[in-house]
């Protein structure tokens, strides 16, 4: 067996000739921190590259154990809290979209280039390679802002969850923006047009907008969804619809609300029912998230439920904590499995 210090040596070697079999964009091969970086707990890194896909590998520990987790672009999980042993770092890939803007797409543009953050108990990372990947496979989102990059905490959106689910090798590109109804996200220039151009073939795109659609009826959110479905068919991609979250809203009897926990709009449209009903006319593969959430949030009940929520914090029953963007991305990841929507080596 190899001792620390050997297996520090061994793997600083193996990620130099990763990088030159790879084409880096940025590499870095040597103790401490990587240049572009500052800090300690947390580690910052950001680099300079045009927008695009970007497979990313980290060489994570070093002489002490070492607790890294690791976001990207803005606040998204792209690695969960890593182990090292101390001296015997270890290699973890995942991969990236760069866009600008890096959270939500109708935000302010920002600074240029790829953002990582090593996080953590105890972050430690010695070597980092940046690659350009632009013929991932996607799984993109299309959402409102309970799945979309949240910029502060203590929101987060499911969505900005999802990624650390995933090892390299599939991009998740989260195009869920704030407020959207199914109308505003087909109209806007920087949602469903963009979104459009950028599926290939055998992509798979998730649907989940209703939130906002508390005046739109029936038909016409039938019809826009169906826009959206026909669209990204035509473009070689796969839509699969997702049921909306639900709102911790409960009855006396601590059971949800049928109308405004449950997505019922102010027309008395039953939004997640309707989703079902496409689902079943059109063929398209269904996450029924509100079915999923329903249970949970019931489980926990009114006080326990309320982490999973800005309850305590903003008086907020409609947007996820940290805890409740990861379990509902969880929750997703699950159903994305079970369907075999994505390849079962993709998930980490």
């Amino acid at each position: 067996m190899r001792r620390p210090a050997q297996a520090l040596t061994a793997a600083l070697s193996a990620l130099a000739a990763l990088g030159a079999q790879a084409a880096p964009a940025y590499a870095a091969s040597s103790p401490g921190a990587p240049a572009h970086c500052t800090g300690t707990a947390p580690l910052v890194c950001h680099f300079d590259l045009a927008p695009g896909t970007y497979r990313v590998t980290a060489l994570l520990g070093g002489a002490t154990e070492g607790r890294t987790r690791v976001s990207a672009e803005t606040r998204r999980t792209v690695l969960a809290e890593t182990v090292t042993a101390a001296g015997r770092p270890e290699f973890r890939s995942f991969t990236v979209q760069v866009r600008d803007p890096e959270g939500e797409p109708t935000g302010r543009p920002g600074a240029r280039g790829l953002d990582l953050t090593f996080s953590g108990a105890a972050p430690l990372l010695t070597g980092l390679r940046i690659a350009p990947a632009s013929r991932t496979p996607q799984l993109l989102l299309i959402g409102d802002s309970t799945v979309s990059d949240r910029p502060a905490a203590p929101y987060a959106g499911w969505g900005q969850q999802l990624p650390h689910y995933f090892r390299a090798g599939i991009s998740v590109a989260n195009y869920a923006d704030s407020g959207e109804s199914s109308r505003t996200y087909l109209d806007h220039p920087r949602l469903f047009p963009a979104v459009r151009t950028l599926i290939g073939r055998g992509d798979t795109v998730l649907i989940q907008l209703a939130h906002n659609d508390r005046r739109t009826t029936e038909d016409d959110y039938r019809a826009h969804l169906t826009t959206m479905i026909d669209e990204i068919r035509a473009r070689g991609g796969r839509p699969v619809l997702v049921t909306p979250v639900v709102r911790r809203r409960f009855n006396p009897d601590a059971t949800l609300n049928h109308d405004t926990a449950l997505l019922v709009n102010d027309l008395g449209v039953d939004l997640p029912a309707r989703m079902r009903d496409l689902s079943a006319t059109r063929d398209v593969p269904l996450i029924d998230l509100t079915t999923l959430t329903e249970r949970r949030v019931e489980d926990l009940g009114p006080a326990a439920s309320k982490a999973l929520y800005l309850t305590e914090e903003k008086r907020d029953n409609t947007h996820t904590s940290l805890r409740g963007a990861t379990e509902y991305a969880t929750l997703v990841r699950d159903a994305l499995r079970t369907q075999r929507l994505v390849p079962a080596h993709l998930f980490r």
